[in-house]
């Protein structure tokens, strides 16, 4: 029997992983143009760290976590969302001591839940954090930065919602209204709704049965039981908001999964997705680090699922660079494979970055031209008994009409830097040059790749 893939949990071949890396990159460089760093955190946490943060009565604690005892018989959940345990890495090493924190990790998360598109049981987040800023100037970078890899990646058909969930107080009145509203139509609610009646009624409000649609709609609105100081706040972040020309919608009904929101919320949406249409969602906590035994801390976030990225990347035409090879050496007999390894390497060594693919397996002239023309590589470096006596290589341009030429080997590390330059310049190149990742040549052959 073959092995296969545990349901949800897909396989990223090399042909979709380039995309990935692609989108990985530019979202990466946006995050740190705005001067937040790196954490990378366990995807194992303790139970209890999840039950706190997230909530006892969601979805999520309820059904959802991969949960088991270790072999200390303690209690380990396979970390179904990233804010907790960077929360917990900040309170464990004093990252919040009189310090401001401007944080991402990106990696994968674990949810049981019934696989579809868009939305499965391992899958994948890039999560950026901003921790010790109270007011709503932070909100603001946090959505304007999303905006921009928008803008990076070309991407369009997204729409951003907000609201505001006001403070613990604000929600505590505002869940009593709900309650009283939603208890006088019990008889018309579905079985989780009555289920979160008595213990998170706002999680009603982001149900998606249509049924329930029309009750929701008349539900109370939290906006009208705003404290004077989260009106301010939100009044402030939509200000920010207009003046960096960021087009939003407020949507009233608007909720996050988790316990731990207050204040701002948002989300960006798409309809190019089917029904999983949410890219990248978040808000304000700015209770959780002091309920997780920190020093109160205000802080806000957001969460980007990378699978549906990549979909909306594609289903907007975004094509990644190719990743193929610049030079792929065609060595013929035993000889010109020696020296085909030498060469290769004092080229990787000479011009920074260049990727190179050395023929491996033997096979005929013709055959190994096949393969570097099928490699997507720009030139063959042809390598024969022949060359390898005259201490010379054929370079052979693979993807326009130029002649191959015969070149000396001390000097090929510069002749083919300046042809790959001149490619660049002139537009010839089989990538996008401007995306390509070789970056650097060393100062005497004078190649450098944006």
């Amino acid at each position: 029997m073959k092995p296969k893939a545990i349901r949800g949990m897909n396989d990223v071949l090399p042909e979709a992983s380039g995309t990935w890396r692609f989108v990985e990159t530019i979202v990466r460089e946006v995050i740190e143009s705005y001067g937040y760093q790196e954490i990378r955190v366990p995807i194992l946490e303790q139970t209890e760290l999840f039950r706190r943060s997230i909530g006892e009565v969601t979805d999520i604690v309820e059904k959802e976590m991969y949960t088991f005892l270790d072999r200390n018989e303690e209690s380990v959940t396979m970390r179904p969302e990233a804010t907790a345990g960077m929360v917990r890495a900040g309170i464990s090493h004093g990252l919040f001591h009189n310090q401001r924190q401007k944080l991402w990790t990106a990696g994968p998360m674990f949810r049981y839940e019934k696989p579809q598109s868009g939305r499965y049981r391992q899958f994948h987040q890039i999560d950026v954090e901003a921790m010790g800023y109270a007011g709503p100037d932070v909100d603001a970078e946090l959505i304007i930065m999303s905006a921009r890899m928008w803008q990076e990646l070309g991407l369009s058909r997204l729409v951003l919602e907000l609201n505001s969930l006001g403070s613990l107080e604000t929600r505590r009145k505002y869940r009593e209204s709900l309650v009283n509203y939603f208890s006088a139509v019990k008889s018309k609610l579905d079985e989780d709704s009555i289920r979160r009646l008595e213990q998170n009624p706002l999680r009603i409000l982001d149900s998606k049965n249509p049924d329930m649609q029309e009750l929701i709609a008349d539900a109370p609105i939290m906006l009208d039981y705003l404290d004077d100081e989260s009106a301010q706040h939100f009044t402030e972040l939509k200000v920010l908001l207009d003046a960096a020309g960021i087009s939003y919608s407020v949507n009233p009904r608007l909720v996050r999964g988790l316990d731990y929101y207050n204040r701002t919320v948002f989300e960006w949406a798409t309809d190019a997705l089917g029904s999983q249409g949410a890219i990248c969602a978040g808000g304000r906590y700015d209770g959780l680090v002091e309920k997780l035994g920190g020093r109160s801390t205000p802080a806000i976030g957001w969460a980007m699922g990378v699978e549906r990225l990549v979909g909306l990347f594609e289903e907007c035409g975004g094509k990644a660079p190719d990743a193929g090879p610049d030079v792929y050496i065609v060595a013929v007999g035993q000889a010109a494979l020696v020296r085909g390894f030498e060469i290769s390497e004092n080229l990787r060594e000479a011009i920074a970055g260049i990727r190179i693919e050395l023929n491996l397996g033997g096979g005929s002239f013709k055959s190994q031209l096949k393969r570097a023309d099928k490699s997507g590589a720009e030139f063959a470096l042809v390598l024969g008994d022949d060359e390898v006596a005259e201490n010379r290589a054929g370079l052979k341009p693979l993807r326009t009409d130029q002649d191959q030429a015969s070149v000396a080997l001390e000097h090929l590390a510069v002749e083919l830097a300046g042809r790959l330059r001149r490619n660049e310049d002139s537009g010839l190149d089989h990538r996008s040059a401007d995306q390509d990742p070789v970056s650097t040549a060393k100062k005497q052959t004078g190649y450098t790749r944006a």
